[in-house]
């Protein structure tokens, strides 16, 4: 029987590749843990992730959230049995061929990227990518719709439009824009130096013309140093201020993976969660280290920045 807990705020992977653990479970009965993120490890075909996300649902009330990046191109986590999704560009690409064939595409590229993974089980897709493609981007490339970050905000809105009709929320990210650097948050920081009034008219566009659109959005591990001193995963002027304030947003913040180099500007992962959540995130991300998940829900205090029981199940139906 599920047991009645609200969502947390801490959102973590499976130790169990294709079933839970019995640590799994333990954890995700956290009163901490809010979501399950799953990898294409944790994918043999689409009866057996049926099944995995029927056990995690099954074990809570409300269940927990379950999400997964599958943008299409080169992030795409389930492919066995799900239909392989071109990358951002190439909507791009047809867009500026025949603006109408572009728009039609992406809308139906989102109908079945999210009907797909909700058939299996899956509530959340974090998509679509945001970031406008600059010529100093490597790592984000091809995840980009488009350099112009007009035509960026009607190619993911046509996305949204799709995932919509599936009845998915959209999470855009990497909030407020990774195109503007040539560095993977992955594996390293990387400073944008540019200030905030170039970052208003280019990287924000989207973020603007989307905001009403938009379940929930992820933070990137950038730091704008001429904006301010933290990167906006731990920034309440960037969460605060520009996103909750200057454009109105009213959905969920997710941090990026905080396991990853860019968010090493907080050494401890404990203190990292916290940081976070005191600037304004609303959920965490912490991937591929249970030993510091399991720091996290051993020291870490009572779940910050509570959002109303509406705007998390906003993020199970579609958002108009």
């Amino acid at each position: 029987m599920a047991c009645n807990l609200p969502l947390g705020p801490v959102m973590l992977d499976l130790e169990g590749d294709t079933t839970l653990t019995a640590r799994d479970e333990k954890r995700l009965h956290h009163p901490l843990v809010g979501g399950v993120i799953l990898f294409g490890r944790n994918c043999v075909d689409t009866n057996q992730l049926g099944e995995l996300t029927r056990q995690i649902h099954a074990l809570r009330s409300p269940p927990l959230l379950i999400a997964v990046d599958q943008e299409g191109g080169r992030v795409q986590r389930f492919r066995r049995g799900f239909t392989r999704l071109p990358c951002a560009r190439r909507y791009g690409e047809l867009y500026d061929h025949d603006p109408v064939e572009g728009l039609e595409t992406a809308q139906r590229m989102g109908v079945i990227m999210a009907s797909e993974l909700m058939a299996v089980g899956i509530d959340l897709c974090f998509a679509p990518v945001l970031d406008v493609a600059q010529a100093e981007s490597e790592v984000i490339g091809d995840r980009a719709f488009h350099s112009d970050p007009h035509v960026v905000a009607r190619l993911a809105e046509a996305f949204i439009s799709g995932m919509d009709e599936a009845g998915m929320a959209a999470v855009g990210k990497h909030f407020p824009g990774h195109g503007g650097v040539s560095g993977d948050s992955h594996v390293c920081l990387p400073c944008d130096h540019r200030p905030l009034s170039d970052i208003e008219t280019c990287d924000l566009v989207p973020y603007r013309e989307l905001v009403t659109r938009l379940g929930g959005v992820m933070t990137a591990h950038v730091l704008f140093d001429a904006v301010d001193e933290y990167t906006p995963t731990y920034s309440r002027l960037w969460i605060n201020d520009v996103l909750r304030g200057e454009l109105g947003f009213e959905g969920v913040v997710f941090s990026d993976d905080l396991i990853m180099q860019g968010a090493d500007t907080v050494h401890d992962v404990v203190d990292r969660a916290m940081t976070a959540l005191d600037a304004g995130c609303n959920m965490i991300l912490v991937c591929n280290n249970l030993r510091s998940v399991d720091r996290i829900l051993s020291r870490m205090q009572a779940p910050m920045n509570p959002l109303p029981d509406e705007l998390w199940s906003r993020l199970r139906k579609p958002v108009v």
